[in-house]
Protein backbone atom coordinates (compact mmCIF):
# COMPACT_ATOMS: atom_id res chain seq x y z
CA UNK A 1 0.00 0.00 0.00
CA UNK A 2 1.12 3.54 -0.66
CA UNK A 3 2.30 5.30 2.50
CA UNK A 4 2.57 8.98 3.40
CA UNK A 5 4.47 10.12 6.50
CA UNK A 6 2.77 12.88 8.48
CA UNK A 7 5.24 15.36 9.96
CA UNK A 8 4.97 15.93 13.72
CA UNK A 9 4.94 19.39 15.32
CA UNK A 10 4.58 18.15 18.89
CA UNK A 11 2.53 20.63 20.91
CA UNK A 12 2.63 23.39 18.25
CA UNK A 13 -0.75 23.86 16.55
CA UNK A 14 -1.55 25.17 13.06
CA UNK A 15 -3.49 28.42 12.59
CA UNK A 16 -6.21 27.72 10.04
CA UNK A 17 -6.71 30.49 7.47
CA UNK A 18 -7.94 28.46 4.50
CA UNK A 19 -4.87 29.56 2.55
CA UNK A 20 -2.32 27.18 4.09
CA UNK A 21 -0.39 30.26 5.17
CA UNK A 22 0.87 29.06 8.56
CA UNK A 23 4.67 28.86 8.36
CA UNK A 24 4.59 25.39 9.92
CA UNK A 25 3.18 23.97 6.70
CA UNK A 26 6.73 24.22 5.33
CA UNK A 27 7.59 21.28 7.59
CA UNK A 28 5.01 18.99 5.99
CA UNK A 29 5.90 16.42 3.37
CA UNK A 30 4.50 17.25 -0.06
CA UNK A 31 2.31 14.63 -1.69
CA UNK A 32 1.76 15.26 -5.40
CA UNK A 33 1.69 11.64 -6.59
CA UNK A 34 -1.88 11.82 -7.87
CA UNK A 35 -3.49 10.08 -10.83
CA UNK A 36 -6.52 10.45 -13.06
CA UNK A 37 -6.70 6.74 -13.99
CA UNK A 38 -9.78 7.07 -16.19
CA UNK A 39 -8.36 9.96 -18.18
CA UNK A 40 -4.92 8.45 -18.68
CA UNK A 41 -2.69 11.16 -17.26
CA UNK A 42 -1.02 12.35 -14.08
CA UNK A 43 -2.82 14.97 -11.99
CA UNK A 44 -0.30 17.78 -11.63
CA UNK A 45 -2.86 20.30 -10.37
CA UNK A 46 -3.30 18.85 -6.86
CA UNK A 47 -1.00 19.04 -3.82
CA UNK A 48 -1.63 17.53 -0.39
CA UNK A 49 0.12 17.95 2.93
CA UNK A 50 -0.57 16.74 6.46
CA UNK A 51 0.78 17.69 9.88
CA UNK A 52 0.38 15.92 13.20
CA UNK A 53 0.29 17.50 16.68
CA UNK A 54 -0.43 16.02 20.08
CA UNK A 55 -4.13 16.72 19.74
CA UNK A 56 -4.91 17.06 16.05
CA UNK A 57 -4.11 16.09 12.49
CA UNK A 58 -4.16 18.86 9.91
CA UNK A 59 -4.72 18.34 6.19
CA UNK A 60 -4.08 20.84 3.38
CA UNK A 61 -5.27 20.55 -0.21
CA UNK A 62 -4.07 23.03 -2.81
CA UNK A 63 -5.77 22.89 -6.21
CA UNK A 64 -4.73 24.73 -9.36
CA UNK A 65 -7.87 25.46 -11.36
CA UNK A 66 -8.81 28.75 -13.04
CA UNK A 67 -12.37 27.58 -13.78
CA UNK A 68 -13.94 26.22 -10.59
CA UNK A 69 -17.45 24.80 -10.94
CA UNK A 70 -19.69 25.12 -7.87
CA UNK A 71 -23.39 24.24 -7.87
CA UNK A 72 -24.92 27.01 -5.73
CA UNK A 73 -28.60 26.11 -5.91
CA UNK A 74 -28.68 25.38 -2.17
CA UNK A 75 -26.60 23.72 0.55
CA UNK A 76 -27.96 20.24 0.02
CA UNK A 77 -25.96 17.05 -0.38
CA UNK A 78 -27.01 17.02 -4.04
CA UNK A 79 -25.58 20.50 -4.60
CA UNK A 80 -22.25 19.62 -2.95
CA UNK A 81 -22.15 16.37 -4.90
CA UNK A 82 -22.50 18.37 -8.13
CA UNK A 83 -19.58 20.66 -7.25
CA UNK A 84 -15.80 20.70 -7.43
CA UNK A 85 -14.48 19.20 -4.19
CA UNK A 86 -11.70 17.38 -2.36
CA UNK A 87 -12.31 14.19 -0.42
CA UNK A 88 -10.90 12.15 2.46
CA UNK A 89 -12.16 8.63 3.18
CA UNK A 90 -11.10 6.80 6.35
CA UNK A 91 -11.68 3.09 6.90
CA UNK A 92 -11.65 0.89 9.96
CA UNK A 93 -10.56 -2.20 8.01
CA UNK A 94 -10.10 -3.47 4.47
CA UNK A 95 -13.66 -4.82 4.46
CA UNK A 96 -14.96 -1.23 4.68
CA UNK A 97 -17.14 -2.16 7.63
CA UNK A 98 -17.53 0.76 8.11
CA UNK A 99 -15.73 3.71 6.52
CA UNK A 100 -16.22 7.46 6.92
CA UNK A 101 -16.19 10.13 4.25
CA UNK A 102 -15.52 13.87 4.15
CA UNK A 103 -16.21 15.68 0.88
CA UNK A 104 -15.55 19.42 0.94
CA UNK A 105 -16.13 21.99 -1.79
CA UNK A 106 -14.21 25.29 -2.14
CA UNK A 107 -16.75 27.41 -0.25
CA UNK A 108 -16.34 25.23 2.05
CA UNK A 109 -19.51 23.16 2.34
CA UNK A 110 -19.00 19.81 4.04
CA UNK A 111 -20.64 16.52 3.15
CA UNK A 112 -19.78 13.95 5.81
CA UNK A 113 -21.29 10.49 5.88
CA UNK A 114 -20.79 6.97 7.12
CA UNK A 115 -20.84 4.00 4.76
CA UNK A 116 -20.43 0.25 4.58
CA UNK A 117 -19.43 -1.80 1.57
CA UNK A 118 -20.86 -1.61 -1.03
CA UNK A 119 -22.08 1.99 -1.35
CA UNK A 120 -24.53 1.80 1.55
CA UNK A 121 -24.47 5.44 2.66
CA UNK A 122 -25.80 7.00 5.85
CA UNK A 123 -26.12 10.72 5.12
CA UNK A 124 -27.72 11.34 8.52
CA UNK A 125 -24.35 10.69 10.14
CA UNK A 126 -22.02 13.65 10.65
CA UNK A 127 -18.44 13.90 11.84
CA UNK A 128 -18.39 14.77 15.57
CA UNK A 129 -18.81 18.57 15.61
CA UNK A 130 -16.09 19.15 18.20
CA UNK A 131 -13.63 17.07 16.19
CA UNK A 132 -13.66 18.88 12.85
CA UNK A 133 -12.71 22.35 11.62
CA UNK A 134 -12.54 23.41 7.97
CA UNK A 135 -11.52 26.63 6.23
CA UNK A 136 -11.00 27.38 2.55
CA UNK A 137 -9.82 30.07 0.18
CA UNK A 138 -10.61 30.74 -3.50
CA UNK A 139 -8.11 32.71 -5.58
CA UNK A 140 -7.53 33.53 -9.24
CA UNK A 141 -5.49 30.38 -9.87
CA UNK A 142 -7.41 27.88 -7.77
CA UNK A 143 -8.41 27.13 -4.22
CA UNK A 144 -7.18 25.58 -1.00
CA UNK A 145 -8.88 23.67 1.81
CA UNK A 146 -7.50 23.24 5.33
CA UNK A 147 -8.96 20.55 7.57
CA UNK A 148 -8.31 19.98 11.25
CA UNK A 149 -9.44 16.66 12.76
CA UNK A 150 -9.00 15.83 16.42
CA UNK A 151 -7.20 12.63 17.26
CA UNK A 152 -9.89 11.99 19.85
CA UNK A 153 -12.56 11.84 17.14
CA UNK A 154 -10.42 9.55 14.99
CA UNK A 155 -9.83 7.23 17.92
CA UNK A 156 -13.52 7.22 18.86
CA UNK A 157 -14.28 5.96 15.35
CA UNK A 158 -11.48 3.36 15.51
CA UNK A 159 -9.62 5.05 12.66
CA UNK A 160 -6.27 5.81 14.33
CA UNK A 161 -4.46 2.61 15.30
CA UNK A 162 -0.77 2.36 16.18
CA UNK A 163 -0.12 5.69 14.52
CA UNK A 164 -1.70 4.66 11.22
CA UNK A 165 -4.79 5.88 9.42
CA UNK A 166 -6.01 3.98 6.35
CA UNK A 167 -7.05 6.79 4.04
CA UNK A 168 -8.27 7.56 0.55
CA UNK A 169 -7.40 10.98 -0.91
CA UNK A 170 -9.39 12.22 -3.89
CA UNK A 171 -10.62 15.14 -5.95
CA UNK A 172 -13.70 15.64 -8.12
CA UNK A 173 -12.97 18.15 -10.90
CA UNK A 174 -15.96 19.34 -12.91
CA UNK A 175 -15.44 20.63 -16.43
CA UNK A 176 -18.27 22.41 -18.25
CA UNK A 177 -18.32 22.54 -22.05
CA UNK A 178 -19.75 25.49 -24.05
CA UNK A 179 -23.12 23.72 -24.25
CA UNK A 180 -23.31 23.52 -20.46
CA UNK A 181 -22.74 19.78 -20.11
CA UNK A 182 -20.53 18.66 -17.23
CA UNK A 183 -17.74 16.12 -17.25
CA UNK A 184 -16.17 14.91 -14.01
CA UNK A 185 -12.44 14.17 -13.91
CA UNK A 186 -11.68 11.99 -10.89
CA UNK A 187 -8.29 12.24 -9.17
CA UNK A 188 -6.94 9.71 -6.67
CA UNK A 189 -3.78 9.00 -4.71
CA UNK A 190 -4.16 5.23 -5.14
CA UNK A 191 -5.34 3.72 -8.41
CA UNK A 192 -8.17 1.29 -7.56
CA UNK A 193 -7.65 -0.51 -10.89
CA UNK A 194 -11.25 -0.28 -12.05
CA UNK A 195 -12.65 0.26 -15.52
CA UNK A 196 -14.90 3.08 -14.35
CA UNK A 197 -14.40 5.67 -11.55
CA UNK A 198 -15.05 4.21 -8.10
CA UNK A 199 -13.44 5.17 -4.80
CA UNK A 200 -15.73 3.10 -2.59
CA UNK A 201 -13.41 0.12 -2.77
CA UNK A 202 -10.66 -1.20 -0.52
CA UNK A 203 -8.17 -0.90 -3.39
CA UNK A 204 -8.38 2.93 -3.40
CA UNK A 205 -6.86 3.41 0.08
CA UNK A 206 -3.33 4.08 1.29
CA UNK A 207 -1.80 4.60 4.75
CA UNK A 208 -1.03 7.83 6.59
CA UNK A 209 1.59 7.33 9.31
CA UNK A 210 1.96 9.62 12.31
CA UNK A 211 3.49 9.47 15.78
Amino acid sequence: MKTYRITSLGEQEICLTGRGSDSNWKEANLLSDFLTPWDGEAATNLEFRAINTHEHIYFLFKVKDSNIYIDQKDNSITSINNSERVELFFRTDDKLQPYYCLEIDPTPRIMSFKAIYYRQFDFNWEWPADGLQVKSYIGDEGYSVEICISKASLQSLDLLTNGKIETGIYRANFKQNPAGALKTIWTTWVDPKTNTPDFHLSSSFGILECS
